[in-house]
């Protein structure tokens, strides 16, 4: 499915060269959710001032629920996990080990103030990860995230592989997005994932679709495609 998030001209999300490159983090233990946002707060708010780099930080959290400025109460069905408000976009989302969560603070008012471009970009940088490994990632118009064709399932049934999640703060983004390489699915289960009900409408992973990638090896696409998208990280 084309639409008009795919004609957006993204050249303009990546600094000029010669700028500073991007802060690449990797977190190898389990984070808790409060201790990811507080971080975040703190440096998007150092990069707002010039006192930080923009940075990439890739985690994993604990099994946990999360809910966007759109979620409702109805769409956790079983809280078997804690459930924390978020003040990103989006409705009610889980993330537990084997999904690799990636923090994206970039300073907009540099790059491109845009939302509209920021979204279409990390949608970008989703769909040319899952090239890597030779998923067809595809936009949605009418759901928010990354999505694969499942015709294995049926015809017209597709699954979520990946969420997007963003607030901005004096042009400084945080949150960011989900990419699901192992996951429990069925944690998903005791959700309405994004307040998406269509039965067609599932949610995967690259080892459910039959990719025994790594943690590792996903990393080192999202790092490729950053940079084809957003320019140099360090």
């Amino acid at each position: 499915m084309i639409n008009d998030r795919e004609t957006l001209d993204l050249q303009p999300l990546a600094l000029p060269p010669g700028a500073p490159a991007v802060d690449w983090q990797v977190s190898d233990a389990l984070v808790p959710y409060p201790d990811a946002v507080a971080a975040m707060e703190a440096r998007a708010a150092a990069i707002a001032e010039g006192e930080a780099p923009e940075l990439v930080w890739l985690l994993e959290h604990p099994p946990l629920y999360t809910s966007g400025t759109s979620g409702k109460p109805g769409d956790l069905l079983d809280p078997r996990f804690p459930i924390f408000a978020s003040g990103r976009g989006g409705q009610i989302t889980y993330h537990g080990p084997g999904q690799r969560v990636a923090y994206v603070m970039l300073d907009l008012k540099r790059r491109r103030p845009d939302v509209r471009a920021y979204v279409a970009a990390l949608e970008q940088w989703i769909i040319g990860t899952l090239a890597h490994f030779n998923v067809r990632g595809e936009r949605r118009e009418d759901r928010v995230g990354v999505w694969v064709a499942r015709p294995d399932k049926g015809a017209g049934f597709e699954d979520k592989i990946a969420a997007i999640g963003v607030r901005l703060r004096r042009w400084v983004s945080f949150h960011g997005i989900a990419i699901n390489v192992e996951p429990e699915l069925a944690h998903f289960s005791s959700i309405v994932p994004c307040g998406v009900t269509d039965p067609r409408y599932g949610v995967t992973s690259l080892v459910d679709l039959g990719l025994p990638v790594t943690m590792e090896d996903v990393d080192v696409a999202l790092r490729q495609a950053f940079e084809d998208t957003f320019g140099p990280v360090a």
